[in-house]
């Protein structure tokens, strides 16, 4: 059922429910008008509760029920050994009852959310989503969300498994977009919309972890402490945390390394057209790209800037960095060729 029915239905039983109770007590039609009124108070109140839990951590929420629970009891016990005494004194009774009730319930309502923070027995992740299990599970660092190419890789549906998204991550992606600097709060600001995109994809499961590991500072540290804990993988295109995870045993995917393997293979002696866009770091060197991003460097190439030209693969490079080409002009290529035919290097004089 869909939710705004139930909230529907939740007002039309509680306004009904509240104008006959009124009419119950008293005849008089204001006094019903005014249950109606109330029972809409009350389940308006009802949702706004509804709405104010949701956004508090089952583990946070358990805990302080256990703390209510404990400091009900408290005052229970408290009340059978010394309140008996105050019998003959039913309003000084009802008066304490009411003040030691409500101050055991509110300190342990306190004290279970303030210690709920430091449980991390795995009883209580049998509760939360934000621990699975044996499912695969992919944790997302700040970096891979700002760089915005992992919203296109889970819409593919490559990606199996659940994706964590860490309280300590966002906070560190919400602090970059309030920075003063106009380049990180751009920055900030694309990592929280990608997240958004990623959230609402309908083949995505996402889950928001709430742990953290006070002991440690730094995010990259605690990202791998996380993925030792729920035995995950970490996504990531930073080649240092990337290097530091692996020396620690824990599996990496990296996105730039994916978007590596995923270029077009060229070879040696392929033709392609390209545009010229810029000169080289050698004399004479022109700098062209491909859809992709890849770097063509093409020798004699600087004449030919702004215009496309016809070249010939001679050499591809990988580095860490990507993949580089290197390339002439085909029409120089063509002239080489040709010379060889005529000028042998075998032949004999």
């Amino acid at each position: 059922m869909e939710p705004w029915l139930l909230r529907v239905l939740l007002y039309v039983i509680c306004a009904v429910s509240g104008y006959f109770l009124a009419r119950g007590l008293s005849s008089s039609p204001e006094f019903a008008v005014g249950g109606l009124l109330a029972g809409i108070l009350l389940a308006t109140l009802v949702v706004w509760v509804e709405n104010q839990l949701r956004k508090v951590p089952m583990k946070q929420l358990l805990s302080s029920l256990i703390g209510i629970f404990i400091g009900i009891m408290v005052a229970y016990l408290i009340s059978n050994i010394f309140f008996p005494y105050l019998s003959d004194h039913r309003g000084i009774m009802m008066s304490l009852y009411g003040s030691l009730y409500g101050i055991c319930g509110y300190t342990g309502l306190r004290l279970g959310l303030k210690k709920g923070e430091e449980i991390q027995l795995g009883g209580w992740r049998a509760f939360s989503k934000t621990f699975p299990r044996g499912e695969s599970a992919k944790i997302l660092d700040t970096s891979v969300i700002i760089d915005g190419r992992i919203a296109d890789i889970t819409e593919t549906g490559f990606v199996e498994g659940p994706l964590l998204i860490p309280q300590f991550v966002l906070s560190e992606l919400q602090h970059i977009a309030d920075s003063s600097d106009s380049v990180k709060r751009t920055r900030g600001k694309r990592g929280l919309e990608v997240l958004h995109h990623i959230q609402k994809q309908a083949n995505t499961d996402v889950r928001i972890v709430e742990t953290d590991y006070s002991s440690v500072r730094e995010v990259d540290a605690k990202l791998i402490e996380l993925a030792k804990e729920v035995h995950g993988k970490i996504v990531t295109n930073d080649a240092n945390l990337n290097k530091v995870a692996e020396l620690q045993g824990i599996e990496v995917l990296n996105i730039n390394e994916l978007a590596n393997s995923l270029k077009p293979v060229v070879l040696p002696g392929e033709e392609m057209n390209v545009k010229i866009l810029k000169e080289g770091k050698e004399a004479g060197q022109g700098v062209a790209y491909l859809d992709d991003g890849t770097m063509i460097v093409i020798d004699n190439g600087r004449r030919n800037i702004g215009r496309s030209v016809d070249v010939v693969v001679t050499s591809v490079l990988q580095t860490p960095a990507g993949r580089m080409i290197f390339a002439r002009p085909k029409e120089e290529a063509g002239r080489e060729s040709r010379a060889r035919e005529y000028y042998p290097l075998d032949s004999e004089f």
